[in-house]
């Protein structure tokens, strides 16, 4: 049985969503647990994520960066990083913000540095923009936004039970079933 810890911050629920939904996908592989940590919860003790295969960050995007309890999280990790205790899991990324853009490019970037600093193996979102051409980032498409490098999903300002929409889960969903997919290649 191989491990996958989905670590992340949520400051209002909405990148919990996106969390939740990577967990069901990378379940729904067989020979794969999955567990939710929050990244508060791990700061302490990060060495707690040492006998997982993969791990899967996560934090929203607040003023085009990870937010600070998630930036918290990854400087607690300095004396694994120095032991190379993450090296080769493989690893992945998801943001969220209210606007389209928002600037989500630049929290991915800093998450898959912050794997290539531990040597972990990144992975990203395989999937096409599932848009019609006449209605480009369609909220029921999968990977409306397009985005490659990691997950992105928007979330309008309103409850996460509404927000972000079903493509963006869905999206989410797929990247958690490829994480755990390529988690089980991996000896």
């Amino acid at each position: 049985m191989k491990k996958i810890a989905v670590v992340y911050h949520s400051g209002y629920g909405h990148t919990e969503v996106q969390a939740k939904h990577i967990l069901k996908g990378a379940e729904g592989v067989d020979g794969i647990e999955a567990k939710l940590f929050k990244a508060e919860d791990v700061t302490e003790t990060p060495e707690k994520l040492n006998d997982y295969d993969g791990i899967i960050f996560g934090s929203p995007t607040y003023l085009g960066s990870v937010s600070a309890s998630f930036k918290a999280f990854m400087e607690a990790s300095s004396k694994l990083w120095g032991e190379r205790k993450w090296l080769n899991k493989i690893a992945a990324g998801f943001t969220n913000s209210h606007s389209h853009s928002g600037d989500k490019l630049n929290s991915i970037m800093q998450l898959a540095v912050f794997a290539a600093q531990h040597g972990m193996i990144w992975v990203g979102v395989s999937d096409l923009n599932g848009s019609p051409d006449d209605n480009m980032g369609d909220p029921e498409a999968v990977n409306r936004l397009g985005s490659w490098l990691g997950l992105m999903a928007q979330s309008d300002n309103a409850s996460p039970e509404v927000t972000p929409p079903k493509g963006d889960l869905k999206t989410a969903e797929l990247l958690g079933k490829r994480v755990a997919e390529i988690t089980l290649r991996m000896q």
